[in-house]
């Protein structure tokens, strides 16, 4: 077992082969490795997170201890979640996750779907929902502070929204459906909310390819949860792109038509700068789970490709792993320096104002936090 983690923690993601040949043992004897036994490097490599990080990202997801299929195959709450993670680190097969989990590819196909599920069906709302306690008054002003700040020409702007286009494997049936002429592949798209930080605070999809920006807008209804939730006295305005709608005050885009005055190019400038941290969202994605970014691997009619790409923004984005972490560890009193986990510290630093809106309702009820 320990020559085997050894021959784990010195390979990379491109070294797969060299694992598979090194692997004596038959299909379906190889012991597998145990999570807890790993260093903090070799869960970085495998998972793309921290060994500390895994067992709070597991609590914070409140996945069961036991994860159990429909046909009655268990495993491990943690070892289900790094079944979900590896799979979507690196574009490998099920037959070479065998070798690192010790089960069937008919077991892991089950049990990654399982916790898939289990996450998207319990955490996924809140990816679609303003109405949270951190939409607050003074969190708005804050994000818009940040924002003009970083010399952005409104003092109003806490948000910005894109869409992504994310190529799929050309289906067997209605490939026109999903068809996008832009980027001339058959894709699905999603339309996210991003904050200034890089959070995606909303998302919205999937939808068919060939959707246009506007048409994704009307239909994820953001402006009518806008009008809702936002508080009164004050609007506070979201950016996009020009294929976006200017919408009574609360989405904006940039000035139209080839000729505009040198004040109104200098706004549009300004303003596309701050946008960019939409875009490092989107890379983020791709950059950390590189499967979501593999199109042969991603079959429409096969797989839950939505899914794969809604559940990994959960745990990016940080909107349940540190609602839920800044309440479990009662020691750092708001204090993200106080964490041992640098990652930890540094996603709590980033959602903190929506922590100090939820600390006084988790400590007095932790059982109905959303």
């Amino acid at each position: 077992m320990a020559e085997n983690l050894k021959v784990l923690a010195a390979l990379e993601d491109s070294d797969e082969l060299l694992l598979l040949s090194l692997c004596k043992e038959e299909k379906g004897n190889f012991p597998g490795i145990e999570v807890e036994k790993l260093t903090n490097e070799q869960c970085r490599s495998f998972f793309r997170f921290d060994k500390d990080d895994i067992e709070i990202l597991c609590r914070a997801l409140r996945i069961p201890e036991k994860v159990v299929c429909f046909n009655r195959t268990t495993a491990r709450g943690i070892d289900g979640l790094c079944m979900v993670l590896r799979r979507l680190a690196f574009p490998c097969r099920l037959e070479d996750l065998e070798y690192i989990f010790g089960r069937s590819k008919t077991e892991l196909s089950l049990v990654i779907n399982e916790v898939l599920d289990y996450i998207h069906d319990n955490h996924c709302h809140l990816l679609s929902d303003f109405n949270m306690s951190w939409l607050s008054q003074e969190s708005l002003e804050r994000f818009a502070d940040a924002v003009f700040d970083r010399d952005g020409p409104l003092d109003s702007c806490w948000d910005f929204i894109d869409d992504t286009v994310r190529p799929i494997c050309r289906p067997q049936e209605n490939q026109r459906l999903v068809f996008n002429g832009h980027k001339r592949s058959h894709a699905l798209k999603f339309q996210s909310i991003v904050t200034h930080n890089g959070i995606i605070s909303n998302l919205f999809g999937p939808l068919e390819g060939r959707r246009h920006d506007a048409g994704m807008l009307r239909e994820s209804d953001i402006l009518t949860q806008m009008r809702v939730h936002t508080p009164e006295g004050r609007i506070f305005c979201i950016y996009g792109d020009p294929a976006y709608p200017v919408t009574d005050g609360y989405i904006i885009a940039p000035f139209r038509g080839g000729v505009i005055s040198r004040n109104l190019m200098i706004f549009n400038k300004r303003l596309s700068a701050v946008r960019i941290c939409v875009e490092w969202a989107f890379g983020k994605v791709l950059s950390l789970f590189a499967f979501l970014g593999y199109k042969k691997k991603l079959k429409l009619y096969l797989q839950p490709v939505g899914k794969y790409y809604k559940v990994y923004v959960m745990k990016e984005s940080g909107e349940v792993e540190c609602l839920h972490l800044i309440f479990q560890c009662e020691d750092i009193r708001g204090d993200p320096d106080k964490l041992e986990s640098p990652t930890a510290g540094m996603i709590c630093r980033f959602v903190f104002p929506r922590l100090e809106a939820l600390q006084g309702v988790a400590r007095t009820n932790p059982g109905n936090l959303p």
